[in-house]
């Protein structure tokens, strides 16, 4: 169902935002179910494109849609080092862009320095 309403987003051209969080309801179904390749590739291949298009990377969603990929790749049973390494490297980068906007008091930017330890 989940598969459908993102797909009917797309269709109908509504609103980035709009259309990347119906996205991200599915990437983490595809997650939680252990999809991890299809999760990884919504993410990878169509949502991150569209994200860095209509938000640039600075934009809090942008960077919540590259945790939920660290995140498939880190639960990944199959994942490599070289997954791993990618989310390392991911979440470095994310965290330095959460303290440059947001500060690093904040709520997502401390969170995101604890799931550093955990990749």
């Amino acid at each position: 169902l989940q598969r459908e309403i993102y797909a009917k987003r797309v269709a109908m051209g509504d609103a980035a935002d709009r259309i990347l969080l119906v996205g991200g309801n599915l990437s983490s179904s595809l997650t939680t179910a252990g999809r991890f390749a299809e999760a990884k590739t919504l993410l990878r291949n169509e949502m991150l494109p569209m994200a860095r298009e209509s938000l640039g990377p600075t934009h809090g969603l942008y960077m919540d849609i590259e945790e939920w990929l660290v995140e498939a790749l880190r639960m990944d049973p199959n994942a490599t080092r070289d997954d791993l390494r990618e989310a390392e490297t991911i979440m470095q980068d994310v965290l330095q862009r959460r303290r440059r906007v947001f500060g690093p008091a904040h709520p997502n930017t401390t969170w995101c320095e604890g799931e550093l330890s955990r990749v």
